[in-house]
């Protein structure tokens, strides 16, 4: 293929950007992007083809591999990881986790959550978000739990695309890039660059598939980014699933970049789908990429797409249009922090409460709180820092700066001085100590921590550093105490039967304290639902086998992972074995109580392809105003061979005291089709089926619905 004469590489000043025909806002995208290429060197198309070249456009050296500049009128652009916040930069909000994003079921917030994300990032210099973050939820031994939107396809499937629309709906003037991580089946971080994810194919689309489907039909990241792991045996960076499924089946049109470190080779990679590879170009140097295009094995077409795609995704952003600021600013403010304190807030799921929530605080009243997690000070290593985000395993860290925490002992502190009442604390190091603290305390408040992020998973679910020993001492000697747990994950709880009340609050940001202060004292009343299930203990989760997790290493050297367990991930695999869990996937309390009735389904016969109401009558029976998250399941004829009823849809309602609302949920002929809600895979025939037979739905507060009626497909 014959390329055009380069522009001046040297971009000389005085360059007028708005005479060059990739600089036309009033042209496509793609045309912007082709006369971009059109007007490049084989070289300087190259460029595009690794973020440090692609994204510092005048710099020519990378650690000795070089480049021509990049012609004119190209972007800086500045790459940050993202899923839960702007991470390792000072004066920005840090925001809960995801996990507990996901425990609101509040889509709008992780809309909104997503738009202050992008403008927080191009303030402090960053136009290129790599988040945000998705996965199945296979164990929950998994490092990067926190990460993610939970354990259910259409969950993690519809944050996701939330997410993705706030970072790009939000302040024209300040553009970001998005990024969906990690395609494929990236379930656990212990060997993640030398395992393989084994997957038969119908779990591979029901489960692990379905959510990046679902996020790429609602939604338009600028590119997904491919895992380390293998997936079947083959690197996810250079395997035939990216053109086949992702950029084929799943019609995506951004462009895919590696993780850092997860490219093997040249021509393989980009042959099979892969755009540009992350951080330095180690694969796709200039050198490499001639040397395979003159032996055959990349195509010029392939390299060309490769840079459109890219540099299309980037104008598509507005990043070309808008540039980095040359000072970046503290990007927080009080209206993002408001945003992290309703997060956090929504996000707590109050999983047990015997009466004594909400507390009444009063004068004169003793408050005793413990746990290294609940204060600023930090005790052996430990503070409310440590869990305020995702830990990092370099320098011990975390992953968002929190520099500006306001930790639950000080909110307390606040709360119960405004009434007269009187906090102490103690750190719990000392069990017999925190046991004579206890009992002459009216009330004994207990932080449980449970510190995991990127890099290694999980050895149990216990809590970490003696919080179960903690909780038990306290409570033997208290009966009104109440456990708050910080947390990325689930966690075993042998205490439950001890203690009054129990919130999970997980790693919950910089506004945590207020939060939960809130929350405590009924200022405001618990709406979280759980987005996983709580197993009673390890030995419950799908993962029974060594083969499962964490598989069996090779003679090659590579952990050999098989997902044996299909179908049944996350609740599917306790409703189908019967058994019962601690905690239920969508469960979660409130201060109100709220009754379901009358469920029914329009039209009662159907196609499958029709659009579908699921009506029903929610009650607040209780004296308190409250919200609660109604979910509508669906379970597919037995000739479908699903496990369990599956989540199809769910909708936040508020209700005042005593109040009733006729409530319908509407899924569309599109929304059926987008969430496949009443089809499966089927191996056979290679795609999705709808079965005839009848349907069963179910209506309630969590997975335990049990308000049903029932349509029939032919």
């Amino acid at each position: 293929m014959a390329l055009p004469a380069a522009a001046d590489p040297a971009q000389p000043d005085g360059v007028d950007c708005d005479a060059v025909a990739w600089m036309d806002e009033s042209a496509s995208a793609e045309d912007r992007a082709k006369a971009l290429v059109d007007a490049s060197t084989q070289h300087q198309i190259y460029r595009w083809l690794a973020e440090q070249p692609a994204n510092a456009p005048q710099q020519t050296d990378f650690d000795g591999v070089a480049y021509p500049a990049q012609v004119p009128c190209t972007p800086e652009v500045v790459y940050t990881d993202g899923p839960d916040g702007v991470r390792f930069t000072e004066g920005v909000t840090a925001f809960p986790a995801p996990i507990s994003l996901a425990s609101t079921w509040n889509t709008d917030l992780a809309y909104e959550k997503g738009q202050m994300q992008a403008q927080e990032s191009f303030d402090s210099g960053k136009n290129g978000v790599l988040g945000p973050g998705l996965a199945s939820g296979r164990t929950p031994l998994s490092g990067r739990t926190p990460e993610y939107f939970g354990e259910d396809p259409v969950l993690t499937g519809q944050f996701t695309a939330a997410s993705v629309d706030g970072l790009h709906e939000g302040d024209p003037r300040k553009p970001v890039l998005s990024d969906l991580k990690h395609y494929i089946a990236n379930e656990q971080e212990l060997d993640r660059e030398t395992s393989s994810s084994n997957i038969e194919e119908r779990a591979f689309h029901e489960i692990y598939a379905l959510p990046f489907e679902i996020a790429l039909a609602d939604s338009e990241p600028s590119s997904v980014m491919c895992s380390y792991n293998q997936i079947g045996g083959v690197y996810g960076c250079e395997n035939a699933l990216l053109n086949e499924h992702l950029k084929g089946e799943l019609d995506y049109d951004g462009y895919v970049v590696s993780d850092f470190g997860a490219v093997h080779s040249t021509a393989e990679a980009l042959m099979n789908g892969l755009d540009q590879e992350l951080n330095r170009p180690i694969h796709f140097t200039p050198e490499k990429l001639d040397a395979a295009l003159a032996a055959g094995e990349v195509t010029q077409d392939r390299i060309t797409s490769a840079a459109t795609r890219v540099i299309a995704a980037y104008i598509r952003s507005g990043v070309f249009d808008t540039p980095l600021s040359e000072t970046p600013s503290v990007a927080t403010s009080a209206e993002n922090k408001a945003v992290a304190r309703e997060i956090a807030e929504q996000g707590s799921v109050l999983l047990k409460n015997d009466g004594m929530l909400p507390l009444d605080l009063a004068e004169g009243q003793s408050i005793a709180v413990f746990g290294p997690a609940a204060a600023v000070q930090s005790t052996e290593g430990v503070s409310a820092s440590s869990v305020c985000s995702m830990a990092w395993a370099f320098g011990g860290g975390n992953t968002l700066t929190c520099e500006d925490l306001v930790a639950p002992l000080e909110a307390l502190e606040a709360a119960a001085e405004d009434v007269g009442a009187s906090v102490v604390y103690n750190p719990g190091t000392d069990l017999e100590a925190a046991a004579d603290v206890a009992q002459s305390a009216d009330v004994a408040i207990v932080f449980g921590h449970q510190r995991m992020g990127e890099f290694s998973d999980l050895d149990d679910l216990s809590l970490q550093d003696g919080g179960d020993a903690l909780i038990s001492a306290v409570a033997a000697v208290n009966d009104s105490t109440v456990v708050v747990l910080n947390t990325g994950s689930a966690v075993e709880m042998p205490w439950l039967d001890s203690v009054r009340g129990v919130f999970a609050g997980w790693l919950g940001g910089e506004q945590f304290g207020p939060a939960i202060t809130a929350l405590l004292t009924g200022e405001a009343n618990p709406s979280g639902k759980l987005p996983m299930t709580f197993p009673r203990s390890l030995e419950d989760v799908p993962t029974q086998t060594e083969e499962q997790y964490p598989g069996v290493v090779d003679e090659a050297g590579i952990r050999q992972v098989d997902y044996s367990e299909g179908l049944e991930v996350g609740y599917r695999w306790y409703e189908s074995q019967g058994i019962e869990p601690l905690f239920g996937f969508g469960y979660g309390l409130s201060y109100s109580e709220f009754e379901y009735s009358k469920v029914r389904v329009t039209p009662r016969r159907s196609n499958g392809e029709r659009e579908m109401s699921v009506r029903f009558r929610l009650t607040n029976t209780s004296d308190v105003a409250g919200t609660e998250v109604a979910q509508v399941y669906v379970t597919l004829p037995d000739s479908s061979g699903e496990p369990s009823k599956r989540l199809i849809a769910f909708k936040r309602l508020e209700l005042g005291a005593g109040e009733h609302q006729n409530v319908s949920v509407r899924l569309s002929a599109k929304d059926l089709a987008t969430l496949r809600a009443l089809q499966y895979w089927d191996e056979d025939v290679e795609g999705w089926v709808t079965p005839s037979g009848e349907f069963t739905v179910e209506v309630g507060g969590s997975i335990d619905a049990d308000h049903s009626a029932e349509f029939v497909v032919r």
